[in-house]
């Protein structure tokens, strides 16, 4: 076979160049408009964003990406778009000069790509962390997949997912602005405005408080009915513990329009995203019918050393009280000083504590005496979680083979806080007796496990309680300057957590297992009703039936004055 001739000798082409490398490196080159802002192009080219230090540091492995996106959108968005008199002809141009992105969009076609928003994948309640770097600065989200990515400038995650995807329209997690990509302007129009709020709903003043006052019913995107405060919180794995803290929270009104009213954008991170899930379970326009608390979980987790995260289930009131105590503390309340924060002009009471020592003397006989030390200490103390002690459970079953599960009223158990009847711990004997003014509303933890050293053991009885007017008189020491003795103090009920035991099969040598199941039970102060909730389940529950369940822990509200003064 006779071989194909050469199109050009050899010896012609042994004295041309090489052909350029296939990747090339070119130094950024400012247009007239960069120039005319007082960039010139010795610093340009030294900028870490598109010179080689910014590879160099990508190699070493520096985290520098967020500071660049930063670096790269402000200075596109100082540069003055160039004036006609400074454009020059296309071709003169270099194929390597880097032209400006846009600042607005052409003239009609403004709502470009908005037809392409879905929002039914929108879920704005997960922690905002780019699904790429995992980096928690300057995040976007994808209103047409709805993930999260960092930075919208020519190198950033959004970028790349705008042009590989063709996801277009991306919303600031922060400012809000929603802006097209990759050509970079800002969108501004009225039809985005839904999504703007269920980012960060704020409700006006005039709003909130119609929110005991009016019945609203809202519907989501698929159209289905939810009431407004009353929605389900999603279990992620364990978290129910966590889920009828908040929700219980959430009813409290002072502290609710605290957290919905107050600017606490310069506060710490976990009471801004307190704040953030309390306005979601209020959001009168949500996109679904239920929250996540992730956002929140993983603030707690990271702050209380994984002491309570979503993988393993806690105890409602031991997180009751780490959290109010670090939201007391975020909010700049003192350690010593009462009265420096919300949470404690809310719960915090005062408390009088009577101790006696207790002696062990022989008599004649050699028989063990005890006796009461002379001397009673008298302490005050300030509190903010009221417990309860049950009455031992029956030991043995009836005539039926069925255990007997008993029941106390609330005043019974209530009778500890009454200065009379003495408990004792250890080699001491203690009177507890409440002192004015009460706080606006009391914590009540009924406590009903118990742990030794071999088995952690339930106390099942319970607890009978009226839902209002429960009268806090007789716990008080009287103190006529602050309230006139004789008269009734009444409370009407919050919220009230309740506990189950489910049975689970277990195939150890232990036999079966307890799991706890956490509920809710809530007023609806619109309708004069009462709600349960657990995770994702909202129901109606009877007044009459309220007090069937293991209470656990109860909120009561202090109920205002109503009486006219008579002016004689």
């Amino acid at each position: 076979m006779a071989k194909r001739r050469a199109e050009e000798p050899l010896e012609e082409l042994a004295y041309r160049d090489s052909p350029a490398s296939k990747k090339v490196r070119v130094e950024f080159i400012p247009d007239e408009s960069t120039r005319s802002n007082g960039f010139s192009t010795s610093s340009a080219a030294r900028n870490p964003i598109n010179g080689y230090e910014f590879e160099e540091d990508e190699r070493n492995g520096n985290d520098i990406l967020a500071a660049a996106d930063q670096l790269q959108e402000e200075l596109q968005e100082a540069a003055a778009s160039p004036s006609p008199s400074e454009s020059e002809d296309e071709g003169a141009r270099s194929a390597f000069v880097t032209h400006s992105r846009q600042n607005a969009p052409v003239e009609g076609y403004t709502d470009l790509y908005l037809d392409t928003i879905n929002r039914s994948v929108l879920d704005f309640d997960f922690e905002k962390l780019c699904s790429v770097t995992l980096s928690n600065i300057n995040v976007y989200a994808c209103l047409v997949c709805g993930k999260y990515f960092q930075g919208r400038g020519p190198k950033s995650q959004a970028y790349f997912h705008a042009l590989e995807i063709g996801h277009h329209v991306y919303v600031n997690m922060q400012t809000k602005r929603v802006y097209v990509l990759p050509e970079g302007y800002e969108v501004k129009s009225k039809s985005l405005d839904d999504i703007k709020f269920v980012v960060d709903p704020r409700l006006s003043k005039e709003e909130v408080a119609r929110l005991d006052k009016e019945v609203k019913e809202a519907f989501d995107l698929g159209g289905r009915k939810y009431r407004p405060g009353f929605v389900g919180m999603n279990n992620i794995k364990a978290n129910d513990y966590f889920n009828v803290i908040i929700q219980a929270l959430a009813h409290i009104p002072p502290l609710r329009n605290f957290l919905m009213l107050e600017d606490l954008s310069e506060k710490p991170e976990l009471i801004q995203r307190f704040s953030v899930l309390v306005r979601k379970i209020w959001n009168i326009r949500a996109f679904k019918s239920h929250v996540s608390p992730h956002e929140l979980l993983q603030q707690v987790s990271r702050q209380s050393q994984k002491r309570f995260d979503l993988l393993h289930q806690s105890d409602p009131v031991d997180f009751l009280n780490w959290f109010m105590n670090n939201v007391h503390l975020a909010l700049g309340g003192s350690k010593t000083k009462p009265g420096t924060s919300i949470i404690h002009k809310i719960f915090q009471g005062r408390l009088k504590v009577e101790s006696q020592q207790i002696t062990a003397k022989a008599d004649a006989g050699d028989r063990l005496r005890f006796e009461d030390a002379a001397e009673v200490l008298v302490d005050t103390s300030r509190y903010l979680i009221l417990t309860l002690d049950l009455p031992a459970a029956p030991l043995f079953q009836d005539e039926l083979d069925k255990n007997i599960i008993p029941q106390v009223p609330l005043t019974s158990i209530l009778a500890k806080y009454d200065g009379l009847k003495a408990q004792e711990h250890l080699n001491t004997r203690k009177r507890y007796r409440l002192l004015h003014p009460l706080p606006p509303y009391l914590l009540f933890h009924i406590k009903r496990f118990s742990k030794n050293k071999f088995v952690s053991e339930r106390n099942p009885t319970i607890v009978t309680f009226p839902v209002r007017s429960l009268d806090m008189s007789p716990y008080v020491e009287p103190n006529p300057s602050l309230h006139s003795p004789g008269e009734p103090i009444w409370y009407d009920l919050v919220a009230n957590v309740t506990h189950e035991a489910v049975r689970t099969r277990d195939d150890s040598v232990e036999g079966e297992a307890e799991k706890k199941v956490w509920r809710v039970q809530v007023r609806d102060r619109a309708r004069d009703e009462w709600l349960e909730i657990q995770d994702l389940f909202v129901e109606r529950v009877a007044t009459e039936t309220l007090f069937t369940k293991e209470s656990y822990l109860m909120v009561w509200e202090r109920r205002k004055n109503t009486k006219k003064k008579t002016w004689g």
